[in-house]
C-alpha cells in the first residue's frame, strides 16, 4: 500500500481528533491525525487554568444545547465520564473534582494532552504536523485520480491536498473545532468543508463568552470591574405550546470594564440570542424585601451601610446611586427614614435587574462556539454523514455545545470515541 494513502484520514489533533484517531489506531486501522498547528493541543494546555478541566461527573444530554437535543444521547451514554476518568487512571494521572463535578488534573494540562498522544501512538497513528490542507475532494472527481489507483473498496476514497503532500483515504474525519480563540489557530474549516458537501450548518455564534453593553449606558458601573458576587442570572425564551420559559444559572457574576462575566454569565451566553434582556437577581435565596422592612425600625444606618453587609461595598454604593426606577440616589437615605414602599421597590430591582446586552465579546474571549454542522444531517451513533459514506464530523464542529465545567470536552471524547469505534478497516 502506498505511504499516502490511509483507512482513516483525521483533520484536527485536538480533543476529539486525537480521541477518534487512537480509538482508530488501537482498532488497527491505518490512520493519519493532521493538524495546521505548530503544537499540539493549544485548547486542552490551556482549559481550566492550565490544569485542563477535563469531564464533569454529571454529564448528560440536559447539559448541552443543539437545534435537534436528543442527538448527544447516543455518544454521551456509549462513552461516559466514568469511561474518560478510567484513561486517567490507567495513565497515572492525579485529579480532583472542584465546583459542581467538574473534574481537573492535580498538576498540569499537559499530562491530559501526552495521554492522548500515547494512546494515538499505542494504535500507530502517522502524525503530520504542521500540515496545512488546501483542498478535499473525492477521487471520483478527477478525471485520473492521483491516488486512488492504489485503493480498494466499494466507497470512492477522499484526495487530500496538503502542505506535505497529496493524502487519500477510505474515511474522512472532520475534527478541527469551532471559531473561539482564533489567536489558538481555530478557523471555520470544518463549517466550509461541510457547506461543500452540502450539509446545513446552524449559525455558528460565541458561546461561554462575556456579555458586553452599549459603553454610554454601561458607565455608572464600569468602575465596578473586578467586583464579584453569586447571582441567579436567567433568559425566557418561547417554548413550542407558545409559553414563555427560563433558563437560568447560579454561579458568580463579575462586573468588568465593558459589561459582564464570570461563570454564570458565561453559560448564560450560550442560551442568549441578541436583543434579548436578562434578569439577574443580586441576592439569590434571601428574601430582600423582608429583610430591610424588618432592618427598617429605629435603624438610623444609611441604605448604603445596610447593602454593605450583603454585597461587596463598592457594589452597595454604586447600586444605590444608580438603582433602577427609583428616580433618585438612595445611598444617603437612612433606613429609618425610608418608605416601605421604597424599600419594596428596591427589593424588587434587587431581585429583578433586567437589562439588554448589546453583544458578546466575540470568538477571541469565547471558550467555544455554538452551532455548527446541523446533526440531522450525521448518524448519531457514527458521527458519520448520512448522504455522504465515510465523512465523519466530531466535536465542537457539530452543532452540540455544553455548558462551562468540563461538558465540551466530555462531548469530544464521547464524539471521538463514537466514531472511532465506527471507522472501517479497508
Amino acid at each position: 500500500m502506498s505511504s499516502g494513502v490511509y483507512d482513516v484520514a483525521v483533520i484536527g489533533a485536538g480533543a476529539a481528533g486525537m480521541m477518534a484517531a487512537a480509538v482508530a489506531g488501537q482498532r488497527g486501522l491505518r490512520v493519519v491525525l493532521i493538524d495546521h498547528a505548530s503544537r499540539l493541543a493549544e485548547k486542552i494546555r490551556i482549559s481550566g487554568g492550565g490544569r485542563c478541566n477535563f469531564t464533569n461527573i454529571g454529564a448528560g444530554p440536559a447539559n448541552f444545547i443543539s437545534q435537534n437535543p436528543n442527538f448527544c444521547r447516543s455518544a454521551l451514554a456509549g462513552y461516559t465520564p466514568r469511561d474518560f476518568i478510567d484513561l486517567v487512571k490507567r495513565h497515572g494521572i492525579a485529579w480532583h473534582e472542584k465546583h459542581k463535578g467538574q473534574l481537573f488534573c492535580d498538576e498540569s494540562s499537559e499530562q491530559i494532552i501526552a495521554m492522548l498522544q500515547a494512546e494515538c501512538d499505542a494504535g500507530r497513528v502517522k502524525w503530520k504536523m504542521p500540515c496545512t490542507v488546501q483542498s478535499i475532494s473525492r477521487a471520483s472527481d478527477h478525471t485520473k485520480p492521483p491516488a486512488a489507483d492504489a485503493l480498494s473498496g466499494a466507497n470512492a476514497p477522499f484526495v487530500l491536498d496538503t502542505s506535505q503532500g497529496e493524502i487519500a483515504a477510505h474515511q474522512l474525519v472532520l475534527a478541527t473545532g469551532g471559531m473561539a480563540i482564533p489567536q489558538l489557530g481555530a478557523t471555520d474549516f470544518a463549517l466550509g468543508i461541510a457547506r461543500q458537501f452540502g450539509l446545513k450548518v446552524v449559525e455558528p455564534r460565541p458561546a461561554l463568552v462575556p456579555l458586553t453593553f452599549d459603553t454610554e449606558a454601561w458607565k455608572p458601573f464600569a468602575t465596578l470591574s473586578g467586583v464579584a458576587l453569586d447571582a441567579e442570572v436567567s433568559v425566557r425564551h418561547q417554548t413550542e405550546g407558545k409559553k414563555k420559559a427560563a433558563t437560568t444559572f447560579y454561579e458568580d457574576l463579575l462586573f468588568t470594564h465593558r459589561g459582564l462575566s464570570g461563570p454564570a454569565i458565561l453559560q448564560i451566553s450560550t442560551f442568549w440570542n441578541p436583543g434579548q434582556p436578562l434578569q439577574l437577581n443580586l441576592a439569590p435565596g434571601q428574601d430582600m424585601e423582608q429583610l430591610l422592612l424588618q432592618a427598617k425600625s429605629g435603624n438610623r444606618q444609611q441604605l448604603g451601610t445596610v447593602l454593605s453587609g450583603l454585597w461587596p461595598k463598592r457594589l452597595a454604593e454604586q447600586w444605590l446611586q444608580n438603582a433602577p426606577n427609583q428616580g433618585q440616589q438612595l445611598d444617603t437615605v437612612r433606613m429609618a427614614d425610608a418608605p416601605d414602599k421604597l424599600l419594596r421597590s428596591l427589593a424588587h430591582a434587587i431581585h429583578n435587574w433586567t437589562l439588554t446586552p448589546s453583544g458578546t465579546a466575540g470568538y477571541k474571549k469565547a471558550e467555544v462556539m455554538r452551532g455548527g454542522v446541523d446533526t440531522r444531517s450525521l448518524n448519531q451513533k457514527t458521527m458519520e454523514v448520512k448522504t455522504v459514506p465515510g465523512l465523519y464530523f466530531i466535536g465542537e464542529a457539530v452543532d452540540v455545545t455544553g455548558w462551562l465545567g468540563g461538558y465540551n470536552f466530555q462531548w469530544a471524547w464521547a464524539s471521538g470515541a463514537a466514531c472511532g469505534r465506527a471507522l472501517q478497516q479497508h
